[in-house]
């Protein structure tokens, strides 16, 4: 008969061969996981040898999310916060270096909305990174609506969504009638801001006033926390504060010539005619009147977003 010690050593080796497929199918897997990560890593280091003017064909090696969510063995979240991290690092590099073209951008957020759908902050700020006019973003307002009703379809029950799809139909599309539907919707969501409500019913009586636009602003400024999305905000605010500026001089402008059959020669000559209203742009230089009865201001470059005080045919020297 076997000695103890002989049964002894046949049971152990019936026990690892019966686990020895699980572990082969470990390492299998891990292996896979491990060839998954590694290729997505390669992936995006090819992305930082993206420069601004190369075709976006030198660089579309990047995998698909169909490709990824397959090899990633269930670590589709993982992946995710890797491809926003990128995004996160490419749009702040081409921002610093004032580029106007993000060709990477909108594929980039494509891929990780699709590896995790309920990634909420790839939705909220990779619209504002999408929608605004370069150098602020990629101009692609059209393709930022488009991210934000994917990340409403796939999260229906966050307010912050429907405000900042409304957003972008406000401020960037300027389809008034688009936005207060948008600002209603998000209205009813469990938990909304009631600032929601408030933007409906300003947009649909109305439209493109300068004080929705600043309430707009200004709920972007306080309900987040990312340092470049406040610069950002306090940007538009300052030139909304201009751009009324200038409407109010301008009319002031008009009135004093249809008065005089003269324009004023500055707002000192308005001031000392009964003109009471604001002299200096939110910065503190003087706004300028011109000979032909133009108000203008000092240094358009400083206000990115004005829409007025822009002298004809001026160009910004911001590259």
């Amino acid at each position: 008969m076997p000695s103890a010690t002989a049964r002894s050593n046949s049971k152990f080796e019936i026990q690892n061969s019966k686990f020895a497929p699980r572990r082969s199918v470990t390492v299998v897997f891990t292996t896979l996981l491990l060839v998954c990560l590694a290729g997505s890593a390669v992936a995006l280091r090819g992305i930082d040898r993206f420069q601004g003017d190369s075709p976006l064909d030198d660089v579309m090696y990047i995998p698909s999310a169909s490709v990824v969510k397959h090899l990633s063995l269930g670590y589709s979240g993982l992946l995710a916060d890797i491809y926003w991290t990128r995004v996160v690092q490419y749009f702040g590099g081409k921002h610093q270096a004032r580029s106007r073209r993000y060709e990477l951008l909108a594929p980039l957020l494509d891929i990780t909305t699709d590896l995790d759908p309920h990634l909420l902050v790839a939705y909220q700020f990779g619209s504002i990174f999408l929608a605004q006019r370069p150098p602020e973003g990629a101009g692609q307002p059209q393709k930022a609506a488009a991210l934000v009703e994917k990340g409403i379809q796939a999260n229906p029950q966050d307010w912050q969504l429907y405000y900042n799809l409304g957003w972008i139909q406000y401020s960037e599309l300027k389809d008034y009638p688009a936005a207060a539907r948008i600002f209603e919707r998000g209205s009813r969501v469990k938990g909304a801001h009631p600032a929601m409500k408030l933007l409906a019913a300003n947009i649909s009586q109305k439209g493109g006033d300068f004080a929705t636009a600043r309430l707009l602003w200004a709920q972007i400024y306080e309900t987040t926390e990312d340092k470049s999305i406040r610069e950002n905000a306090i940007k538009h605010l300052r030139a909304l504060q201009v751009d009324e500026d200038v409407d109010r001089l301008q009319d002031a402008v008009n009135r004093y010539q249809h008065a005089t059959g003269r324009y004023p020669a500055n707002v000192a000559e308005l001031r000392a005619n009964g003109w009471r209203g604001q002299e200096t742009d939110p910065l503190g230089l003087p706004y300028l009147l011109t000979p032909d009865g133009r108000v203008e201001v000092q240094d358009p470059d400083r206000f990115p977003f004005i829409t007025r005080g822009v002298p004809p045919g001026y160009a910004s020297s911001v590259p």
